[in-house]
């Protein structure tokens, strides 16, 4: 049965890897937030989370963690990015009956206010505002103790002024775990969808991100180390290009209430550079604090070299 389970696992990677890259690699696309890390300990680990268990916000990275969680939890996140843009998101999950796992997750940009302008960059008077909207609702169950599966339907909302658009996207997800080795792997193909309306005339693709994974906890160390590839589905003129993107984060866990994480992420890192400098681009850390027993509450720092940085802030609860 477990070879089976592994055989089952790195068919649908490769077939989903291959057929993806053919037909919808992209460039440019639309709602690039949906990209942003949402929650302090995931942007704290570099965006390489989608193995990680018993955490609500999984549903941003890999529906198939929701099957993973115990109880009824929550957690909301406020962060603040460069210049005046804020924003949040919320995620919270539960096990209905024997039906399987279900969960939310909310994701609000708020860009702030601009002045409008002529041609010509001379103010003509008011302002106006640009938000970006999502709202994801999944569901996840397990195939056998060690396979867990998940699928997300989005709804997506920007508007730019007096302009708008909409569109439907769906994210889907496999987790095969291992507990002998202490070890997970996880597939996701996020943002499969199409726009409702376009802002104008011409409608925009969402920005397809497949990826894979692969965490463990080290034997004799407190510590799960994880290992994660974002974007493979993109073209690229050589084929191990496909593999620059990727991110590389380590969870230290000093006690049962405080743990500490850091991250790096190569596909930051590389798109930060700016002549010759790179700084610290691309790393990131946090702390994650456990607390009355039921709240916990991370944060995260984010480098973008010489651009700046940015923070996030999260508070999460478990009902029990």
């Amino acid at each position: 049965m477990l070879n089976r389970t592994k055989n089952l696992f790195l068919i649908a990677l490769i077939l989903t890897f291959f057929s993806l890259n053919k037909n919808f690699s992209q460039q440019r696309p639309a709602y690039d937030f949906l990209r942003v890390d949402p929650s302090a300990r995931a942007s704290a680990l570099a965006g390489a989370f989608e193995t990680y268990t018993n955490d609500p916000n999984i549903i941003f990275f890999n529906p198939a963690g929701l099957s993973t969680i115990e109880g009824k939890k929550v957690s909301a996140s406020f962060g603040k990015y460069l210049l005046d843009i804020n924003f949040g998101t919320a995620a919270f999950n539960m096990k209905y009956k024997d039906i399987g796992w279900f969960g939310i997750g909310v994701k609000y940009f708020n860009y702030g206010t601009f002045d409008y302008m002529d041609e010509n960059g001379t103010a003509t008077g008011g302002t106006f505002g640009a938000n970006d909207l999502m709202v994801s609702l999944g569901y996840s169950n397990y195939i056998y103790d060690e396979v867990n599966y998940g699928i997300n339907v989005k709804y997506i909302y920007s508007n730019i002024a007096e302009y708008s658009s909409s569109a439907v996207g769906f994210d889907f997800g496999l987790l095969y775990m291992i507990p002998s080795q202490q070890m997970n792997l996880g597939l996701s193909v996020n943002n499969f969808g199409s726009q409702l309306s376009s802002y104008i005339d011409t409608k925009e693709k969402l920005p397809l991100d497949v990826r894979v994974g692969i965490s463990k906890k080290l034997e004799h160390l407190p510590v799960n180390l994880s290992l994660s590839f974002s974007n493979l589905n993109e073209e690229k003129e050589k084929f191990i290009q496909h593999f620059k993107s990727f991110s590389i984060g380590g969870e230290f866990t000093f006690s049962d209430n405080v743990l500490a994480r850091i991250g790096y992420s190569n596909e930051k890192r590389q798109d930060l550079k700016l002549g010759t400098s790179l700084g610290i681009a691309g790393f990131s850390a946090g702390l994650g604090i456990k607390f009355l027993d039921k709240y916990s509450f991370d944060y995260s720092l984010n480098s973008l070299g010489k651009v700046g940085s940015t923070h996030r802030f999260n508070l999460g609860y478990s009902f029990k």
